[in-house]
């Protein structure tokens, strides 16, 4: 009898708890709607704050995956913002994405492009000495599968996670060469610091740089590669920007720097403050410069292309590029997940602006699947700049 009555309490102050949770979200719905909170997040931010209450306290499932809904509901806000270069990154994604900006991140060593090839991941340059170079991969190769499960189709989105991991782990992948035989190598997953530039002296004292992003470090690689080239006796240098995603506003201006006399080299216009206009000293080497770019040359890669091209005339060959003229900046969320919003946009140093034009190339041509024929082109512009 005791036992019975104890159970119909307990059930009594279980249905409670609903009303009240049903309570506690029209109550915090309406102190969201203050005055103060309305004039800092406006109609439409209050309802996305109301929706996201009302479905922690009243909706009918207490287990449902409101993390999920809110990865769902921050992807769809950067969708509508209707700006392609804005993007948001759940916990994991964030983290890599800061490792690989430090040049600094556990993988195995690949740069891979998610959108070329439906079989799966292209892979556009593999990090000498790393794991995927020790283990055969080479640009070229598509990636099909991941520990035998494919990525084809829309398992591209969840490719590149599914290939990162621990340090001193095994990832198996298999690969599709550029001859169509498929292949399936091992690699060891590693914690790699990757340089930004990788020089080589051609004939003719030609100096080749590629440079494979404006991330940290990358102005201080550049300008050892180049001095190294120097003393190899370079007379001029070919500027390899192709696949080169961009980076920092700080690295580019101080390659710029570098490079080019004195005068405005980058205008920077945020949304909030003042515009600021780069100038570049009289101090820089002295070398004609060819740069080679393609359509995935992006942001500070195509405005250094563009400021050399309008600074020193620098001939550009290659494809045209993508047109990229906003910076972003990534935000800390308290998830732990990232967003990154368009907040500036910029220009060359007199002003021109690349958005949805980039830049096309003196030589305008595709790369063959043979030969590199845009290197060779660049290799005889630069020749008669030298000769």
């Amino acid at each position: 009898m005791d036992e019975q009555l104890v159970k119909k309490r307990q059930g009594r102050r279980l249905r409670l708890p609903g009303w009240s949770k049903i309570l506690i979200a029209v109550v915090l719905t309406l102190a969201v709607s203050t005055t103060g909170w309305c004039l800092l997040l406006g109609r439409n931010g209050i309802a996305l704050v109301e929706g996201w209450l009302l479905a922690r306290f009243a909706f009918v499932d207490p287990q449902a995956d409101l993390g999920e809904a809110a990865h769902q509901a921050l992807n769809g806000l950067v969708d509508g913002l209707g700006d392609r270069w804005s993007y948001y990154l759940e916990g994991e994604d964030y983290v890599q994405t800061q490792q690989r900006r430090a040049n600094h991140y556990v993988g195995i060593g690949v740069t891979v492009d998610p959108q070329q090839r439906e079989e799966g991941l292209l892979v556009l340059s593999v990090t000498e000495g790393g794991p995927a170079q020790q283990a055969g991969v080479v640009a070229g190769d598509v990636i099909t599968a991941v520990d035998g499960e494919s990525i084809a189709g829309e398992g591209r989105e969840q490719g590149s996670q599914r290939i990162t991991g621990e340090e001193g782990t095994q990832v198996e992948l298999t690969l599709l060469g550029e001859d169509g035989a498929s292949r399936t190598v091992t690699c060891t997953r590693a914690a790699l610091q990757t340089p930004s530039a990788a020089g080589e002296l051609l004939e003719g004292e030609i100096g080749y740089l590629q440079l494979t992003n404006f991330y940290s470090g990358a102005a201080d690689s550049f300008r050892e590669e180049v001095a190294a080239l120097l003393e190899q006796g370079a007379r001029g240098l070919i500027l390899d920007l192709r696949n080169n995603p961009g980076g920092y506003i700080n690295e580019l201006t101080s390659i710029l720097d570098y490079l080019l006399p004195e005068g405005p080299v980058f205008q920077h216009n945020p949304r909030w403050g003042a515009a600021t206009v780069y100038q570049s000293d009289a101090d820089c080497v002295a070398l004609p410069v060819v740069t080679l770019v393609n359509a995935n040359t992006y942001s500070a890669a195509e405005l250094l292309a563009a400021e050399l091209k309008e600074f020193q005339d620098s001939p550009v060959v290659g494809e045209r590029t993508s047109g990229k003229g906003y910076s972003q900046i990534t935000f800390s969320l308290s998830n732990g997940g990232g967003l990154g919003l368009s907040t500036a946009t910029y220009c060359t140093g007199q002003g021109n602006s690349l958005i949805g034009v980039g830049i096309v190339p003196d030589v305008e041509l595709e790369r063959s699947e043979t030969e590199d024929n845009q290197l060779q082109v660049a290799i005889e512009l630069l020749l008669e700049e030298v000769e």
